[in-house]
């Protein structure tokens, strides 16, 4: 950089998304309120070659830009500390991420459980418009640079020491934005540099932990079911024999565990309990019949096919693999008859069918993890504004924030709307 590029009136660090958001506000906005012919100097600092790769990711591929729970207090309660995002969300919540989009040109649709994606179904189309939402707004953009240290005094940030840079390597701001995520799919580049910034600073950071990530069990038979899928049944987690929390969905058996929906969104719960005590994972597979309407509909198959097998019987509600495993959990021979099962033993087989208990191992870490649990405390950071309460030339936007959502387009949501208010809070006085 030369020498009058060094200062800016803002600096985002970070360029996902909720850095690319808020770098667009924050120039767009500053813009409205900037003598004519004078437009705010805006920069969006990035470690990475290009702009939001975990944003590439998204939806297998296909960008999961937000879900359409449009009642706000439905909304946030998807999200762990959600009630923090509830006036970020009504100033800017899921109608107006779909409104912004399609103002840049993105058609958009809505599938299975709220979920909205790109009419396109590519990644690439939602990244190329927020590029182009930059270049409108004349952001300034450093690829490959990393924020190597920050300085300040009393409450105020006066530069950012930068690395990867040829020249200057020092810019100063009026305002800063942190937005570099937490240390979820590291590849990318979320390896918690922000935690460090925002440490130095003063914040406190709560533990990060890896959240919507699979699940390994220490069953042995849970190999045996890679691949199989359940559908529509209800997981419930206890903590020493005591109920915790449920989960409806799907889940999908792997080599070491489970993943799915239903899993992603339990993981970090389930890390938490599991630090400090026993923890069984329960499924019941037919959450919507009692015990003696899933007797019933049972002795039913075993009357109409009185000469199967128990285990061709099973498989009339399971997968066969996982009717065997099933039949072997309850002590029954696969290859007796249907007419020969007793009461007891029909009975045995209903209350496994209602709760097949596993027990995890480990929740598996950041580098499956989707998002990050933990990070800068809210109690530090002001929900109205995004601004830090300790430093005021501070913000933060995005992931790297104590809160994180379901899988679904939650989490996509709270870096549009937390970095939109970021942005909009960035007012540059002249």
């Amino acid at each position: 950089m030369a020498k009058e590029d060094t200062k800016f009136d803002v600096a985002v660090i970070g360029a996902g998304p909720a850095g690319i958001m808020a770098a667009c506000i924050a120039a767009k906005v500053g813009a409205r309120g900037s003598p004519v012919g004078l437009r705010p100097r805006v920069i969006l600092i990035e470690k990475n070659k290009q702009l939001a790769r975990k944003l590439l990711l998204t939806g297998n591929g296909r960008c999961n830009i937000t879900n359409a729970e449009f009642n706000l207090r439905e909304l946030v309660k998807n999200y762990n500390n959600g009630e923090f995002l509830f006036h970020a969300f009504s100033v800017f919540g899921p109608e107006e991420v779909i409104k912004f989009f399609e103002e840049l040109e993105i058609k958009t649709k809505i599938e299975v459980g709220k979920r909205v994606f790109p009419e396109s179904d590519d990644a690439n189309e939602v990244l190329e418009a927020l590029n182009k939402c930059l270049v409108e707004n004349k952001v300034n953009i450093l690829f490959e640079t990393e924020v190597a240290d920050v300085i300040f005094k009393g409450k105020k940030i006066s530069k950012l020491v930068l690395s990867g840079l040829e020249g200057n390597s020092e810019i100063s701001a009026k305002e800063y934005i942190i937005c570099t995520g937490g240390k979820s799919y590291s590849t990318t580049g979320s390896v918690g540099t922000g935690y460090k910034l925002a440490e130095k600073l003063g914040h406190t950071i709560i533990k990060p932990s890896p959240a919507l990530s699979p699940i390994k069990m220490k069953e042995e038979w849970v190999k045996g079911l890679k691949g199989i899928s359940l559908k529509d049944m209800r997981i419930n987690v206890t903590k020493d024999g005591k109920k915790q929390f449920s989960e409806e969905g799907g889940l999908v058996f792997t080599d070491f565990g489970i993943s799915g929906p239903s899993v992603l969104n339990i993981s970090g719960r389930v890390g938490d309990l599991m630090e400090k005590s026993v923890v069984r994972i329960c499924f019941d597979l037919f959450p919507l019949l009692n015990h003696e309407q899933l007797l019933g509909g049972i002795e039913d198959v075993l009357i109409k096919y009185p000469r199967q097998t128990a285990k061709n019987v099973l498989s009339s509600f399971v997968a066969e693999r996982f009717a065997e495993i099933l039949l072997g959990l309850a002590k029954i021979d696969k290859n007796k008859m249907a007419n020969s099962m007793s009461k007891v033993e029909r009975l045995t087989l209903v209350k496994i069918l209602k709760n097949v208990e596993i027990t995890p191992e480990e929740v598996l870490g950041f580098e499956q993890a989707i998002v990050t649990k933990g990070g800068v405390s809210l109690r530090e950071i002001d929900h109205r504004t995004m601004k830090s309460k300790i430093i005021d030339n501070l913000s933060f936007a995005g992931e790297i924030i104590d809160v994180d959502g379901k899988t679904g387009g939650f989490n996509l949501q709270m870096c549009w709307s937390t970095g939109y208010t970021a942005g909009k809070s960035c007012r540059v006085r002249y």
